[in-house]
């Protein structure tokens, strides 16, 4: 009787084990698809980013946010200093991470010497700065996108703004707004 129960309990623990398993398939991926980061358009203020002082701020009438009501706001002193911005996130095996974000510039600037630099990192590439904005972006919100391209690995994808400013030569201020991480 007591060989009967072992090999009962046996039988039950395998049944319970295997129950969720379909044979002969694997686990799928998770799937490539969706905004990824919880506080892409800075409603929240800095959830979700790495930020340095006076960084977010809320838009007003005469320079709203790009949707929404707050923004990124680098440089625009006329002091020499660096502000930055930065977040990593997760970028799941075979997918491809497409960072959108939208830039505005005023100045008063009338030579390169305030720079906004957007960086992307991902695990196994080596750093790399994708754009460097100058006074000359225009006072319109513009859209740039970066990718950070497919591996067959689970990934990390670290995404930095770095506004440096110069003192002296006017001001210029760069402002970021909805920066969307999609999975594809």
């Amino acid at each position: 009787m007591r060989a009967f129960v072992t090999t009962a309990s046996a039988a039950v623990l395998l049944l319970l084990a295997t129950a969720g398993a379909s044979h002969g398939q694997l686990a799928a991926d998770p799937p490539c698809t969706g905004q990824v980061h919880p506080n892409p358009g800075f409603e929240r203020g800095t959830t979700g980013w790495t930020a340095g002082p006076r960084i977010v701020v809320f838009g007003d009438a005469p320079r709203p946010a790009h949707t929404g009501r707050a923004y990124a706001a680098f440089a625009g002193l006329d002091v020499t200093r660096t502000d930055l911005l930065r977040t990593t996130v997760t970028v799941p095996a075979n997918c491809d991470l497409t960072v959108r974000f939208w830039v505005r510039t005023t100045t008063t600037e009338t030579s390169r010497s305030d720079y906004l630099n957007v960086g992307l990192a991902v695990t196994g590439i080596p750093p790399k700065t994708r754009f460097s904005l100058a006074f000359d972006g225009g006072a319109q919100w513009r859209e740039y996108a970066m990718s950070s391209g497919t591996a067959t690995t689970e990934r990390t994808a670290t995404v930095s703004f770095v506004g440096s400013e110069t003192a002296g030569n006017g001001t210029t201020a760069f402002d970021v707004d909805d920066a969307t991480f999609t999975l594809s």
